[in-house]
């Protein structure tokens, strides 16, 4: 659980290891098609990308040097007021999630007065994450992209 005895609370250094041999056997299917799968979650951040820098200047979508590659594991994007963004996208369907909304250095394990890490800080409460995953069709993306233009 990542030393977590909450949700992003994390009083102690952990780590994740919870793959049994179901999942080994899943995940060995699954390196078969993984490079598609990259390749499609490539094109759907890139769309929503494109899509939302032209319909929404407001939002800050992900930076991906031309030298790198993302594998999208989620689309996030910086908005401000988050959490009214958030509950009316909810209110037509679309669900979001919060990634790490308690910077590192706040954690309790590594909490330290003296440090302050104002960039960490600001992401923790403006970051949000959109629907995502390799079979998300341009329709789906394009209702989410015009409920964020709705409600920015």
């Amino acid at each position: 659980m990542h030393g977590q005895d909450r949700r992003y609370h994390h009083p102690r250094i952990g780590f994740n290891g919870r793959l049994d041999t179901l999942q080994a056997a899943i995940l060995l299917a699954k390196f078969d098609i993984f490079p598609e799968e990259v390749e499609k979650r490539t094109d759907i951040g890139n769309r929503y990308s494109a899509m939302i820098q032209e319909q929404c200047s407001d939002i800050v979508t992900p930076f991906i040097e031309e030298r790198n590659r993302s594998v999208y594991a989620q689309y996030t994007i910086q908005v401000n007021n988050r959490t009214i963004v958030q509950e009316k996208l909810k209110e037509k369907g679309i669900p979001t999630a919060v990634h790490y909304p308690i910077p590192l250095h706040k954690q309790p394990v590594f909490m330290d007065q003296t440090v302050s890490l104002p960039i960490s800080e600001g992401l923790s409460e403006r970051v949000l994450s959109l629907p995502m995953h390799p079979l998300l069709n341009i329709e789906t993306q394009q209702m989410v992209v015009t409920a964020l233009k709705g409600d920015m």
